[in-house]
């Protein structure tokens, strides 16, 4: 299936975790919270992701594996599926972006783009 095509909607929310991040070290722990939400009209189940990670350095880490948080879930239709995960930058600021292997309940395998978004320590951007 055509990206552009997807049945799914990816929204992300991000948040800085301060308590847990040691700039003098440059470790700077960011949460996002994901939303996967399935406008088809199948069910879906996520297999796999795939992440790009880009700091401010330009400095890139990939990270693919199954599922996601644990899980493969199954999204029905007009329903949504939320997990919170996280990650550690050695920069202030950086961007992620990638897909999900998703399969619908006909077998049929597509990618779910997940458009770039930024990780940013609050007031770093003006």
């Amino acid at each position: 299936m055509n990206q552009r095509l997807s049945p799914i909607k990816v929204e992300v929310k991000t948040e800085y975790i301060e308590a847990q991040s040691t700039p003098d070290e440059e470790k700077y722990l960011f949460s996002y919270t994901i939303t996967i939400i399935n406008l088809g009209d199948q069910d879906v189940t996520l297999k796999s992701r795939y992440w790009c990670i880009t700091d401010a350095n330009g400095q890139q880490s990939e990270v693919e594996g199954a599922g996601v948080v644990g899980e493969t879930p199954t999204i029905k239709p007009n329903t949504a599926y939320q997990y919170t995960s996280g990650t550690v930058l050695e920069t202030p600021f950086g961007v992620m972006e990638g897909n999900y292997t998703m399969i619908k309940s006909n077998g049929e395998e597509f990618k779910a783009p997940i458009s770039a978004f930024s990780l940013a320590v609050p007031g770093l951007l003006h």
